[in-house]
């Protein structure tokens, strides 16, 4: 029996750090987002062009860890818990991969492209709606943490006392 409580420790305490980091990392999008979305009429069209594509990386990669590390650690958990967390997880992965979807055709449209004057104006219009997007991915996120994870957490600790 203390073999099984170490071993639960073992492989939920280091889930804790993977979200932590990633939470790190929307931070960082959303600083990078509300920058450029603060951004001027002076700045440059290279200027703009460059916090654009520095927005894409940050954000494909923070899409990125969520769909390929947390949410597959997030639904192992509840496998293992076994206390409807799947069930939970198969309503909202499908809304979730619906914003990632718009995430990556908002970065579709930088992909290496020249920009226009008019690109830039339409890669504006949809900043908008990608941050209302980002609002709502952060809010099944955040319910998904809560719900799978941190519901489990009383159980982690307890089992490596």
């Amino acid at each position: 029996m203390l073999e099984n409580c170490r071993s639960a420790k073992e492989r939920w305490g280091g889930v804790s750090d993977l979200i932590d980091r990633w939470l790190k990392e929307r931070q960082e999008l959303i600083v990078h987002f509300c920058e450029l979305s603060g951004t001027d009429s002076q700045t440059s069209e290279n200027g703009l062009v460059d916090k654009f594509v520095r927005l894409c990386e940050i954000l494909v990669d923070y899409v990125s860890a969520g769909h390929f590390e947390v949410y597959e650690q997030l639904i192992r958990e509840a496998k293992e818990f076994n206390d409807g967390g799947l069930e939970l997880a198969a309503k909202v992965y499908p809304r979730l991969a619906q914003t990632t979807e718009v995430a990556l055709n908002f970065n579709d449209r930088l992909d290496g492209n020249k920009l226009t004057s008019d690109d830039l104006r339409e890669l504006f219009q949809e900043l908008s709606r990608l941050g209302e997007t980002l609002e709502s991915r952060f809010e099944m996120e955040d319910f998904l943490i809560e719900q799978l994870h941190n519901v489990h957490a009383e159980k982690v600790l307890s089992s490596s006392v």
